[in-house]
């Protein structure tokens, strides 16, 4: 296996350990619900064994993925709306959330949606700058704040 083969199998195998703890499933579980041993699990999550084509269908389907979450870092796509864009820091703080602060996270990212189609990318940068400047004025003049 060359270099690149161990660095594809890695990133995939990241994206199913992330995938199988925001379905909080032990590797143990996983290989019950997948019909295969938890050492095999272990090895696709380290990039170590690289699952058949039906392996990982019945991966992304037990796991409620879709293929794109699990390939996001090996297939370069131009796309805007590619996953390989979201951020894995993100998704981990966002798996550590409850189901009451993961609803608001959702209606913020609808917001924001709807605010990115009525305005262009210059008047959103502007707009935010002009609140974040706001911001730090009232701050920074605030009577307890000791610069």
């Amino acid at each position: 296996m060359d270099k690149v083969e161990k660095e594809l199998r890695k990133n995939i195998g990241r994206n199913i350990k992330l995938a199988r703890s925001k379905t909080k499933f032990t590797q143990e579980r996983l290989a019950e619900k997948l019909q295969l041993s938890s050492r095999y699990i272990s090895q696709l999550e380290r990039g170590i064994a690289f699952g058949s084509a039906k392996t990982i269908v019945n991966l992304c389907k037990t796991l409620n993925i879709d293929s794109n979450f699990l390939f996001q870092d090996v297939i370069d796509c131009s796309t805007p709306y590619s996953t390989k864009y979201m951020d894995d820091n993100f998704v981990k703080d966002y798996l550590q959330l409850n189901d009451y602060h993961k609803t608001i996270l959702g209606y913020i990212a609808k917001d924001l949606l709807e605010l990115q189609k009525k305005f262009s990318e210059d008047e959103i940068n502007r707009k935010a700058s002009a609140a974040i400047m706001s911001d730090a004025k009232k701050y920074y003049n605030r009577k307890d704040v000791i610069i």
